[in-house]
């Protein structure tokens, strides 16, 4: 392969980039409505009640993005025009976006939201605090009942999610109110379940309407100082929505304190304990009025894997490397070329490039959506984009460094320029050393891809990410399992585009 068909092929890449990102916009010009909702089983079916509510007076389909993350990344999207509503609750609101007391009453919340062109919608009708649970077999031994009992046992284990830990109605502002000692580890709050179950940890945080509560035996302790505020289930949504989808928003309305606790509860074991998909518990609850409906088997793991869905994660998971892998060549390879030759210039760009390569991946996307305003394919693809920068910048260098410098004077001597020299002579032999850069840049995209999820970019990570608000290890596997497939696929490409230089090389005359 020699350069100008590898130049070729990477302005063709750069032109199939910028068609990605041309088609973006046409295709949000029919303005579908878009649902939101956080990273855990209630939030996933809230949003599916929601757009399902409204979908039947829709021109077009509503467009669902489940799985944000934490209230930080669903609240920005919401803010963006990202999405156009999700449900929340009101102490989050409260004191997570408005900063304010936990007793707002809904008027205040209402003003506090308009200025930040935000509205309040219906109330769906429950309530989903926060409260901490442990072992009802642990809570009666240790004569455990309430948060103020539990002051009194330091030597326990807390294991809370990360959320709570850091949220302004957490763990800190609870800690205090109670004078507890202990030293929590955070935990998502799937995986916390299974570590209480093994006796890894003896408390935890819940949401009250958690179907697994009763089902593992917890107590829940009871919050004998009022700390917590009520979470009321409300739709947060812009203020245009109403405006722009005036049916829909009738429609959502109507839910209007529809769904009550034990509707809730009943909603959430369909998904955790059964294995019910989100939108059929949806639909049930719509056609029947309630929670119930059809009893419905599991689903087993290969059902998971080969799921409808599996297409369509496939299309996003390549894409979000090949944009990224090849975006980063166009960046990297020329740069690499411009700081061969400049020692101290060469230092300090691998020195920042490697830099990046320490940002861990959550953050880096936290911060580009704080940046960028927006959450999806191009924070993504942006973050993909600089951790694949490292290996094929150094790897262009360690290339140019293995030319030997006789043949660099050798194309001089035949009075070649310097640009000739470098596309004749030097990119050839560095191109072995080059590809093992761009084969490393994308196992390290295929698997930090998966990541994209948790922030609405889809591929496989959208079932890894769903995985583990259920606890489902067969919905884990079945998204790891098709990125590893896509590992080792891309690992046997790349192994026959080296096996096919190394045999050009040698059949070259004098080789």
């Amino acid at each position: 392969m020699h350069w100008p068909r590898l130049h070729a092929w990477l302005a063709a890449v750069f032109a199939s980039v910028l068609l990605c990102l041309a088609a973006a916009p046409a295709s949000a010009q029919g303005e579908p409505l878009r649902v939101g909702s956080k990273r855990f089983t209630e939030s996933y079916i809230l949003a599916e009640l929601l757009a399902q509510s409204a979908a039947p007076v829709l021109p077009s389909p509503p467009v669902v993005r489940q799985g944000l993350g934490n209230t930080a990344i669903v609240y920005e999207a919401l803010r963006s025009g990202a999405i156009d509503l999700y449900a929340e609750y009101t102490g989050t609101i409260a004191l997570e976006i408005l900063k304010g007391p936990a007793d707002m009453s809904r008027e205040q919340m209402q003003a506090g939201l308009a200025a930040l062109g935000l509205g309040l919608g219906p109330s769906l009708g429950f309530n989903d605090g926060y409260a901490l649970a442990m072992r009802a077999a642990d809570a009666k031994r240790l004569g455990i009942r309430s948060l103020s009992d539990l002051a009194r046992h330091p030597e326990l284990k807390l294991g809370l999610s990360n959320e709570f830990i850091g949220r302004a109605d957490g763990w800190g502002g609870l800690a205090r109110r109670y004078g507890l000692p202990h030293k929590p580890t955070g935990l998502d709050h799937g995986l916390a379940y299974d570590a209480i179950t093994a006796k890894q940890i003896d408390v935890m945080d819940i949401y009250t309407t958690d179907a697994k509560i009763d089902h593992l035996g917890l107590a829940v302790l009871q919050d004998d100082r009022a700390y917590f505020p009520r979470y009321d289930a409300v739709v947060l949504h812009r203020l245009d929505v109403p405006q722009r989808f005036p049916k829909a928003w009738a429609a959502m309305a109507a839910l209007q304190g529809r769904i009550d606790e034990r509707a809730m509860i009943s909603m959430n074991a369909r998904a955790e304990l059964q294995g019910a998909p989100f939108d059929a518990i949806a639909r049930d609850f719509l056609a029947q009025g309630q929670a119930g409906g059809a009893a419905q088997a599991s689903r087993g793991f290969a059902a998971k894997l080969f799921g409808a869905d599996l297409g369509r994660l496939a299309r996003q998971h390549l894409l979000l490397v090949a944009v990224s892998v090849g975006l980063a060549m166009l960046v990297a390879v020329p740069l690499g070329i411009w700081i061969f030759p400049r020692q101290r210039v060469r230092a300090l760009v691998l020195g920042v490039t490697g830099l990046m390569q320490t940002i861990p991946s959550l953050a880096l996307l936290a911060v580009l959506i704080s940046l960028l305003g927006i959450i999806g394919t191009l924070p993504a693809l942006i973050a993909l984009t600089l951790y694949s920068l490292l290996p094929i910048m150094s790897n262009t260098v360690a290339g140019l460094a293995e030319v030997p410098q006789g043949l660099r004077q050798a194309g001089t001597a035949l009075g070649m320029t310097h640009a000739q020299n470098l596309r004749l002579v030097q990119l050839p032999i560095a191109l072995p050393t080059l590809i093992a850069g761009v084969r490393t840049a994308t196992a390290i995209a295929i698997g930090t891809a998966t990541i994209a999820a948790f922030v609405g970019a889809g591929g496989f990570g959208e079932r890894i990410v769903t995985g583990l608000a259920l606890n489902d290890r067969d919905l884990l596997l079945a998204g790891a399992l098709p990125a590893a497939a896509l590992a080792l696929l891309s690992e046997a490409l790349f192994e026959t585009v080296e096996w096919w230089l190394r045999r050009r090389r040698h059949k070259q005359p004098g080789s």
